[in-house]
């Protein structure tokens, strides 16, 4: 028999590993609860499993508990749910990227294990994560006991696991944010440069996508010192200069990003050189 899963919150995280520890066996969907009875019969027609509830004392006991709401709302959803069920013996977790598994801390003094699992990737379109899942890495802390549990339930729907410190989590979520989200203002200011330059914004983009492209390609496969390449990593100081200068007269926010990513680009090359 699969141990018996509560779902404390549906959004899209939540929705998506609900339906696949349902469909591969993993866990049994037992009861969800989310801000209200509508949105948690919604969550349960996209997982196919479990029953709405209108709050949390009216989850039934269970041997997992996934906190799958906000990040803000983590510590004050795991009290709730401490202060109406008894959690001797049951596993807590979130999956949160950037929180600890110390926010559960109210479970734990209740007896339970708890852990953060946290999937590496963006659930925006919650049925193609569902369909692509397999191969996902996630980055997992937390009480051993309840490790044991969780990673091989993960693996068992395709995921694979990486043990992180959660005293370094805002750190690893920073990672997270440095290879998605500043990629696109990286990248952002390589276009609106081009286009400063004359160069019409559809052109930019096929100028930058083999420069893009390739260097990504190349980090993943050799590593970043091996793929830096340009001024810096020639130690043509005279030309960054000039370049910093005629952003900074251009775009001053922009000129204030290039000259921030000198420093840190040079110690990339120091290793470069160095290796």
């Amino acid at each position: 028999m699969a141990l018996t899963l509560n779902l404390v919150g549906a959004g899209h995280v939540g929705r998506v590993l609900g339906r696949l520890f349902a469909a591969h066996g993993v866990f049994a969907l037992q009861d969800v609860v989310t801000r209200s009875q509508a949105s948690a019969a919604a969550a349960i027609a996209f997982i196919e499993a479990g029953h709405a509830c209108v709050d949390m004392a009216a989850l039934r006991p269970a041997q997992v508990w996934l906190l799958a709401v906000n990040d803000d709302q983590i510590a004050q959803a795991c009290a709730a749910l401490a202060a109406v069920h008894d959690l001797q013996g049951a596993v807590v977790f979130h999956c949160s990227g950037a929180r600890a598994s110390g926010e559960l801390e109210a479970a734990r003094a209740r007896g339970a294990r708890v852990a953060s699992v946290h999937p590496i990737r963006s659930f925006a379109d919650p049925e193609a994560v569902a369909r692509d899942f397999g191969g996902t890495w996630c980055g997992v802390e937390g009480d051993p006991e309840a490790l044991a549990l969780l990673a091989p339930g993960f693996e068992a729907i395709g995921a694979r696991t990486v043990a992180i410190d959660a005293g370094a989590k805002t750190v690893y979520h920073a990672a997270a944010v440095f290879a998605s989200n500043y990629l696109v203002t990286v990248l952002d200011a390589a276009l609106r440069a081009y286009v400063a330059a004359g160069v019409p914004e559809a052109v930019a983009r096929e100028l930058v996508r083999p420069l893009a492209s390739e260097t990504m390609a190349n980090v993943l496969r050799l590593g970043a010192p091996a793929a830096l390449s340009g001024p810096v990593a020639r130690g043509d100081h005279a030309t960054v200069a000039r370049q910093a200068a005629a952003l900074s007269a251009w775009d001053v926010p922009t000129g204030e990003l290039y000259r921030a990513l000198v420093p840190l680009t040079a110690d990339v090359a120091r290793r470069k050189h160095a290796s």
